[in-house]
């Protein structure tokens, strides 16, 4: 950590292959619990242990009961795409 800050690579371990799903899921427009499961692929349990994860570290937010992905969550999926 830097300042505080996770770096790209603690984020990645902090979520995992799971959670990284998910955060590309919220991108595409996966809003809710059951739609982050059909565009992720995962189990709803999966999904639903996860969500905390995104949360707690500010990569997620939640606005009327549907999450979207924060600032920061925006720039490590784009730090993801660019590794890949």
């Amino acid at each position: 950590m830097i300042n505080g800050e996770e770096s790209k690579e603690d984020l990645k371990n902090l979520l995992g292959y799971m959670g990284i799903e998910i955060l590309f899921a919220i991108d595409k427009g996966a809003k809710n619990y059951e739609t982050i499961k059909l565009f992720s692929g995962l189990p709803i349990s999966c999904v639903k242990g996860r969500i905390p994860v995104l949360l707690e570290l500010n990569l997620i937010k939640v606005v009327k009961k549907e999450h979207f992905l924060t600032e920061k969550g925006l720039k490590l999926k784009i730090q993801l795409e660019n590794v890949s």
